[in-house]
């Protein structure tokens, strides 16, 4: 284990690091970080490895030690792009089997293997192969938030951001979408294919309501509301935008409005906010426990003992990979 003392040469090498998080991370905890994060970005570079995080990851992690960011799209995008032999990813265990089964002759590591997600946990391979007998030649698309075992049983997988597209891409009048039923409905809602759903859902996005938007609009009438489809049917009414982490992000960027709120795991907010801090974050905070599994601690021991390192079944992972080739590659 390094020597993790906070040093004048490692608040020094920090400091532009913290200039960019310092009003998300109080300045009392920045000498807890900075030995961890100067010393991650030290070791990784010595492994020959690349950190992917997603946009829940919280802001020491996101703007301290990630080299690629983003949703789960640009995360299994960008995961077939990168050079080194090693991928750490810091996101839950689906993101991570995605980056395997992208690089199958790389080592992909995840911090915490205990990192789930509600949503992948909710459906497996023989429920999809059930869905398939109930309705015979119907294709099946699969959220991206869902196991290796299933997405090898589907036609095509998608993210929030893509969804409505790939559903319409298939030239079909009606599609199984799974898991979540809330991101079917939204999917339902735009466009004229049928969807038949699963009663998935995200544990964080399914506990915000309509009710409690319509009381920041009563506060105040001017702020703007940006909603996840993951959310309930209530909450997507209540909202001015509705659209995945990514065109959430891009919104904000975009429209620079006084004051949003953004429903969504709110590490999302903190990290949006380090970029755009003219922009004032109202953070209705739900927190994402599986996400939150991943720290920095846990980021350094997973490069220095090479643990916990993701494997999947040749066969599963040939099949699952298939189906997410088809979604990153949908447009061509």
């Amino acid at each position: 284990m390094p020597d993790l003392t906070y040093t004048d040469e490692i608040a020094t090498v920090t400091a532009p690091l913290y200039e960019k998080v310092k009003d998300q991370i109080p300045a009392i905890e920045w000498p807890a970080f900075a030995p961890l994060i100067y010393q991650i970005n030290k070791i990784k570079k010595d492994r020959n490895a690349v950190i992917l995080a997603h946009n829940y990851q919280t802001p020491e992690i996101f703007h301290g030690v990630a080299d690629i960011v983003g949703d789960s799209l640009q995360l299994a995008i960008e995961a077939t792009k990168v050079d080194e032999e090693i991928i750490v990813q810091c996101g839950v265990h689906f993101m991570a089997e995605t980056s395997k089964m992208l690089n199958p002759s790389k080592t992909v590591l995840i911090p915490d293997s205990r990192a789930g997600c509600s949503l992948a946990s909710s459906i497996n391979g023989a429920d999809v192969r059930l869905l398939r007998e109930a309705y015979p030649g119907v294709p099946v698309v699969a959220y991206v938030n869902t196991t290796a075992d299933v997405k090898a049983e589907v036609d095509i997988c998608c993210t929030s951001s893509n969804a409505v597209q790939i559903v319409e891409s298939l030239g079909v009048p009606k599609v199984i979408f799974l898991p979540d039923q809330y991101l079917a409905s939204f999917v339902a809602s735009q466009t004229d294919v049928e969807i038949v759903s699963w009663k998935g859902a995200c544990e964080v996005h399914e506990r915000f309501t309509g009710e409690e938007l319509r009381k920041y609009r009563e506060d105040d009438p001017t702020i703007k509301i940006i909603a996840h489809p993951e959310c309930p049917p209530d909450v997507v009414a209540e909202s001015d935008f509705t659209g995945s982490t990514a065109h959430m992000i891009n919104w904000v960027k975009d429209k620079r409005p006084e004051k949003v709120v953004m429903v969504t795991e709110c590490s999302m907010a903190s990290n949006v906010a380090a970029e755009v801090p003219e922009v004032n974050f109202v953070k209705p905070c739900n927190l994402c426990p599986h996400m939150k599994r991943i720290t920095l601690s846990n980021i350094l021991d997973c490069l220095l003992n090479m643990e916990e390192e993701v494997l999947i079944d040749p066969s599963v992972s040939e099949r699952a990979r298939q189906s997410v080739e088809r979604m990153v590659n949908w447009k061509n």
